[in-house]
């Protein structure tokens, strides 16, 4: 069985960029030598990895990370430190 994975990296600039792969290793040095041009971290490298999730489907990796990427910074933070409390609030509140 292959795993999926959800990632989200921070960029230089401090942003964000979540994503998803079959392949982490290889996805992350992908991001950080800048090999697609066209992906929004080229021009904010370096990239660190702050978070990876595995998913037993393409599908759900894909949805997650559809998700992910709604989400407001704060979530993801909250998500990022693994704390669930927080990310649970910030879900609930129309504010986030």
């Amino acid at each position: 069985m292959r795993d999926f994975y959800v990632y989200i990296l921070r960029c230089n600039d401090g942003s964000y960029y979540t994503g998803h792969t079959d392949n982490i290793e290889q996805r992350l040095s992908e991001h950080q030598t800048g090999f697609v041009t066209s992906c929004y971290t080229f021009t904010r490298l370096p990239v660190e990895l702050v978070f990876t999730e595995i998913f037993d489907s393409r599908d759900t990796a894909f949805h997650a990370e559809h998700q992910i990427k709604k989400w407001s910074r704060a979530k993801k933070e909250a998500l990022i430190n693994n704390n669930l409390d927080l990310l649970i609030f910030l879900s609930k509140s129309k504010y986030s």
